[in-house]
């Protein structure tokens, strides 16, 4: 996987991309060489024994390679610059022939925005598509037939490619435009109208493909039969359409219930949640925005089951990268985890994302990788690698990884995060060596170690009351 960034946003061009662009440079290499018999590379690709053949299939390989890398960067770029011009933080993937852009917002995008991010791909294809053929007449001379075959066929692509996108079917970009207009017009009978229109096309472009292009027919078969699964969830009531907003007292109350998540009144969060996703009114897009609320509050509880429980029913949004995996984390399902860290911080290039990033690669036994991160702290980073086992009971294993990261940062906070793990194991010789060495360290909070549950264990014990004694004297010193 190749990432990178377009300015600030991140792109990652996945393998399948590569391996399927390169494909159809191999089909065209076949199918090309009867259509300007005359031009490059049209003449040499006629003598498949010839001394040019070789290296001119290999460059029409690499410019398809190329054209169609370009196209579908410049088709998702609208997409996100767009996204960027409305305030939201996109991110891009080219995965197939294709892609797909990222809004990464909690909220949902208004109708009307949605309508112009939509439409910005397929316009950013044609302009690309205007530009490249005005180079090809005007800007490069008769005889540059290299450059000529790029800049033709890179205009024909992209206008080809933003006219396909305009279809309205599902998936496609026209489908989004037309389910949304319809929608927002007609409520559920609007939607529903736009699946039947869009499954009469691909009936009839299926029928025209059947007769002439197989691949046509292919491809709008599975089109149709997702109009077709849309408008039988959709009559059925599964899919649930509304062209309204929730009612204004509603939607203060989730206000209010998203404040009291960021003040970290996680109970009244949780309940007025709740209370929200029992009330008649509350539509499908409201009690979304809901469950994403109490997989947060699940998150900062430190219930990684609730939270994914909740964020599985958040739908047509996407969840955070890094709640995802701090999820998985919490659960234990360290593989998942790991590989959405990565990803997060890719993303996000945030330093506390990078952090759980190492913790999550201390916890996969990749401590050395963990090292040679970019600009990271190994304090951070063991504590990030120790706080989902501490929360999850895996007291044993967070006392390990916190007195492992001794070696690496002896500082006195990961020495008395051993110590409270330990004493929670019941390790209590070990968890008494450990407060030792974080006075040593430094630790000096005698109020603080004398009130913290998580030493509990340690409580009577004549060696704790001994060290918690001589904390309180040097204290007072």
């Amino acid at each position: 996987m190749l990432r990178f960034r377009l300015g600030t946003i991140p792109v990652e061009v996945h393998l399948s991309h590569l391996l399927f662009s390169a494909l159809m440079g191999v089909l065209m290499v076949r199918d090309m060489p009867a259509l300007e018999p005359d031009v490059w590379p049209y003449r040499p690709l006629q003598h498949p024994g010839g001394p040019e053949y070789a290296t001119t299939a290999l460059l029409v390989v690499a410019s398809w390679m190329l054209i169609i890398f370009v196209s579908a960067l410049v088709h998702e770029a609208g997409h996100a610059l767009m996204l960027r011009a409305f305030g939201y933080r996109p991110s891009i993937q080219l995965i197939w022939l294709g892609g797909g852009t990222r809004p990464n917002t909690a909220f949902p995008i208004p109708w009307h925005r949605l309508v112009l991010i939509t439409a910005a791909g397929p316009l950013a294809g044609l302009v690309l598509s205007g530009v490249t053929l005005g180079l090809w007449r005007y800007g490069v001379a008769p005889d540059a037939e290299r450059w000529r075959f790029l800049l033709l066929w890179c205009s024909a692509a992209n206008a080809f490619w933003a006219l396909f996108n305009l279809i309205p079917v599902p998936t496609l970009d026209g489908g989004t435009i037309l389910s949304t207009l319809s929608t927002r017009a007609f409520g559920r009978r609007g939607f529903m109208g736009a699946q039947l229109l869009s499954l009469v096309l691909c009936m009839a472009l299926v029928a025209y493909g059947l007769r002439h292009a197989l691949l046509v027919a292919l491809l709008f078969g599975m089109y149709g039969f997702h109009a077709l699964r849309l408008l039988l969830a959709t009559s059925r009531g599964e899919l649930k359409v509304s062209s309204g907003v929730p009612p204004a007292p509603l939607m203060l109350a989730l206000q209010e219930a998203q404040a009291a998540l960021a003040d970290g009144r996680l109970d009244e969060a949780r309940q007025r949640g709740l209370s929200l996703l029992e009330e008649e009114t509350c539509t499908p897009e409201l009690a979304s925005r809901v469950h994403h609320l109490l997989g947060w509050v699940a998150l900062k509880e430190g219930q990684g089951r609730t939270a994914l429980d909740h964020f599985s029913q958040v739908h047509r949004r996407p969840v955070e990268t890094h709640a995802l995996a701090a999820a998985f984390s919490l659960i234990g399902d360290e593989p998942r985890a790991l590989a959405l860290w990565e990803l997060a911080w890719h993303e996000s290039r945030n330093r506390t994302v990078l952090h759980e990033y190492a913790g999550s690669l201390i916890r996969s036994e990749r401590v050395q990788q963990a090292l040679r991160l970019p600009g990271v702290d190994m304090e951070a980073a063991f504590l990030c690698a120790e706080r989902p086992l501490f929360i999850r009971g895996a007291y044993s294993e967070a006392a390990a990884i916190a007195e492992a990261g001794l070696v690496h940062a002896p500082v006195a906070r990961l020495a008395y995060d051993a110590a409270c793990a330990h004493a929670r194991a019941r390790h209590l010789p070990d968890a008494m060596r450990l407060l030792r060495r974080a006075t040593e360290l430094g630790f000096q909070d005698a109020d603080y170690a004398a009130s913290d549950e998580d030493l509990a264990p340690l409580h009577g014990l004549p060696d704790f009351e001994q060290w918690l004694s001589g904390l309180l004297k040097s204290a007072s010193a």
